[in-house]
């Protein structure tokens, strides 16, 4: 009876046991599908990732193309001689525009423009400008002012060409035992000097006493004063420089080609996603408007008994 008894609970819970495992147990192919399935859904959400991260980003135009901010590229020039100190604060209080301005030479500032690292150029060498604008680089541009380039040099004139022409002048500088200082800059003022030593046939570079100091106009203004020498400025700088400029004076002025023309220009919309347009073509209209062209007119004249530039806008 007892061995009967024995065995029926051992059989119970073998069957209890069997049961279990049963339940337990899955089907291999709905495991494989089981599998596949969380296997499918992390390489869609892989996939969807790596789409997101493919996709592009709209960002706000304002904060993409910096629309608050306008980058002047210009002539030193115009910096040293503290006009843009005297009209950017009248533009930006007017316009809610913030300029960044970038004095290099000329040359510099337009390379600028064509690469599409500005967004509005000032400045004075109208044959480069004019490549620029043929080859559509930058559009709108207008006439601001002028002024005239004067050669300045020790106020003793120890080459003696106070009475000479341009021309004379230049040829009697190649020969004389005296300093000639060149920004050597590729701005507009050194492209002037080099047009004056082609005029008369000479290569500066092979001159013994030519020096280049690939500086603004204002450095290259105290460099001639430190060595005695000779130099091309425009008489702007000059001016607002000259209290600095000891034993220094104008040597030679009032020729025909020696006048400094100034202009305004956008650069192509098109050239940058950067590029602020509407800035732009704010900061032209600004130049010359009838407000400032009386400004850039009278600009200096307190101080220095006369302007700096002359209003030239058409």
């Amino acid at each position: 009876m007892k061995t009967a008894l024995k065995l029926s609970v051992m059989i119970a819970c073998f069957s209890i046991l069997l049961l279990s495992s049963c339940q337990n147990a899955t089907d291999p192919a709905e495991q494989d599908m089981t599998d596949t399935g969380e296997n499918n859904t992390a390489a869609e959400h892989e996939q969807q990732d790596e789409n997101r991260s493919h996709e592009p980003i709209e960002e706000d135009a304002a904060a993409q193309n910096g629309n608050d901010n306008l980058i002047l590229a210009t002539t030193t020039s115009t910096q040293d001689s503290g006009l843009l100190d005297e009209l950017l604060p009248i533009f930006e209080e007017q316009t809610g525009f913030n300029v960044k301005t970038i004095a290099v030479g000329t040359g510099k500032a337009l390379e600028m423009g064509k690469r599409g690292e500005a967004d509005v150029l000032l400045v004075h060498a109208p044959e480069a400008e004019e490549e620029l604008v043929e080859a559509g680089d930058v559009v709108n541009r207008q006439r601001v002012m002028y002024n005239d380039f004067i050669i300045i040099g020790p106020a003793s004139d120890p080459a003696g060409i106070k009475e000479a022409g341009l021309q004379e002048g230049f040829e009697t500088l190649a020969e004389a035992d005296v300093q000639f200082v060149s920004r050597g800059d590729d701005s507009g003022t050194h492209k002037k000097e080099l047009s004056i030593w082609e005029t008369v046939g000479i290569e500066p570079g092979s001159l013994d006493h030519y020096v280049e100091t690939g500086q603004g106009m204002g450095e290259t203004l105290n460099i001639a004063a430190e060595r005695e020498g000779y130099t091309l400025t425009d008489r702007g700088t000059y001016l607002a420089l000259a209290d600095h400029l000891e034993n220094m004076a104008v040597i030679i002025e009032g020729d025909e080609s020696l006048l400094n023309i100034y202009h305004v220009m956008q650069v192509e919309p098109s050239k940058s996603k950067m590029i602020n347009a509407e800035a732009a073509e704010a900061f032209v209209s600004f130049m010359i408007s009838e407000e400032i062209q009386q400004m850039i007119g009278e600009f200096g004249v307190d101080e220095y008994g006369e302007p700096l530039f002359f209003p030239d806008a058409e």
